[in-house]
């Protein structure tokens, strides 16, 4: 029952940390990255539908984003998209592509993007924290049930924290790697 426990807390934190990797993928960095670009839908026919199911997303030397429709006719939406998300970027439509130019960073936006990643961090770890928190609640819910030994209560709260201190390196491992990602180029 323990070990049930600990496999389900281990799976939630995993999904934390995935969740994390996937909101960093979206701060901007000083390069492209089509994850950028995975927040803006577009209305196509009727549905609100994301850029990459109706666009191939590609990258131009290192800073340019360029944005070709699978159907030239919803050229001008996805334009239309762009503009309306909170992205900060202008789209340059030649009546084929859409290329997003990023801006070099300051070292101004620099400090706030890492600002962000420490919130965005953080907010992680203090998902995983809360995990381990009813992990331990529900081992000592078993032992208390008379489910398992108070021994085997105090095993897997260990355990939990193995597990959560796992989790919250990790954590910390992928804010030191977006921050150098942040601080080169």
């Amino acid at each position: 029952m323990i070990d049930e426990i600990l496999s389900d807390a281990d799976a939630r934190m995993d999904k934390s940390v995935k969740a994390l990797v996937s909101q960093f993928a979206g701060l901007r960095s000083g390069r492209a990255h089509p994850a950028f670009l995975d927040s803006i839908e577009i209305d196509y026919f009727g549905a609100q539908t994301p850029m990459k199911h109706v666009a191939a997303i590609s990258i131009e030397g290192g800073r340019t984003f360029v944005v070709k429709p699978f159907d030239s006719g919803i050229l001008k939406a996805l334009e239309k998209a762009i503009y309306a998300s909170d992205i900060g970027l202008t789209p340059n439509n030649n009546g084929e592509v859409i290329r997003l130019e990023l801006p070099p960073l300051t070292e101004e936006n620099r400090r706030d993007l890492i600002k962000q990643a420490h919130s965005v961090a953080e907010t992680a770890r203090v998902a995983v924290r809360n995990i381990r928190r009813d992990a331990i609640h529900d081992i000592r819910e078993v032992v208390k049930e008379k489910m398992a030994t108070s021994d085997e209560g105090h095993e897997g709260e260990d355990e939990a924290q193995e597990i959560t201190d796992r989790h919250v390196a990790q954590v910390d491992q992928h804010l030191a790697d977006k921050e150098t990602d942040l601080l080169s180029f």
